[in-house]
């Protein structure tokens, strides 16, 4: 997300994302494409006043029902949120495209980055990974109903434990694990505080059934290229199983706060996590003086 500084006491945050449909009922892609595009509000530690969609349609082909599921799966994320759809733009477009420009406020001091873990701090997970998984499977037709309902659950639940936990001094850098995986998010961690970073990889919390599927070959291609992007800069320990890399480079879509800090802060933290639903929430690893711009796994 941009911020930017309005005055002593308020800064503006500005964020977007928008995605062709990753699942085939129209109101629930709504609910996952909103509530990831406001997840970057709550990442930096702010809170959503309001929001402006993003809307690509083939309106020739997709029915103007379907199109007003997507828009009304959208617009309940954003009230649950508390803001408004204050306005947007649409397009006539070859592919389906929805979204949001979401923009929030935060104290200026009060601001997350990803950049400014310090030594020793403690990471914590918000939320279980495998969202890709799931959506492998899905698009296989190898994914039970009560997959999909994690699938859902996950990804429609916003992140509103982050301007709590802004609040917490103890609280040095968030961010939320989407696109490039765990391991990807962890890195830009190490890189902006030039830190290495270890991460348990017994402690991460999977989403139930995930390791299953994955071993049945229901990965996606994103984690592959993710690891071809950085992998690189990634030490795992011997014998760490291809099933487990990809689920450490799984691309989420909504995922969870990834929060850095004071280790008398973890009980703060996983109580501010406790208290917004989050009870997955997990210590996962540390930072670390040796291995600046690393991530170590064990």
């Amino acid at each position: 997300a941009a911020v930017w500084q309005l005055n002593d006491e308020q800064a503006l945050v500005a964020t977007t994302d928008f995605f062709m449909p990753i699942v085939d009922d129209p109101r629930d892609f709504g609910r996952i494409a909103a509530t990831n595009a406001i997840s970057d509000v709550y990442a930096m530690g702010g809170t959503p006043i309001m929001a402006l969609a993003i809307v690509g349609m083939p309106v020739n082909v997709l029915p103007a029902e379907t199109i007003a599921r997507i828009l009304a799966g959208g617009q309940s994320v954003c009230a649950e949120a508390g803001i408004p759809v204050a306005g947007g733009h649409t397009i006539d477009s070859v592919e389906p495209i929805y979204g949001l420009v979401a923009l929030g406020l935060v104290h200026p001091k009060r601001v997350r980055r990803n950049a400014d873990a310090q030594p020793g701090d403690v990471l914590v997970l918000g939320k279980p990974i495998g969202v890709g998984v799931l959506s492998a499977a899905l698009k296989k037709d190898a994914l039970p109903p009560d997959g999909y309902a994690r699938m859902l659950a996950t990804t429609t639940k916003l992140n509103t434990a982050g301007p709590d936990l802004a609040a917490l001094p103890g609280v040095h850098a968030m961010t939320d694990v989407t696109g490039f995986g765990l391991a990807g998010h962890a890195l830009e961690i190490a890189r902006g505080a030039q830190l290495g970073v270890h991460i348990d990889w017994a402690r991460v919390p999977l989403l139930a059934g995930v390791r299953c599927l994955a071993e049945r070959g229901m990965v996606t291609g994103a984690s592959g290229r993710n690891w071809a992007g950085y992998g690189a800069d990634v030490t795992l320990p011997a014998g760490f199983a291809d099933v487990d890399r990809a689920l450490l480079t799984d691309p989420q879509t909504s995922g969870g706060l990834l929060v850095s800090c004071a280790p008398n802060a973890v009980d703060a933290v996983l109580g501010v996590f406790g208290r917004h639903g989050f009870d997955a929430a997990a210590v996962i690893g540390a930072t670390t003086r040796d291995g600046a711009g690393r991530l170590a796994v064990n």
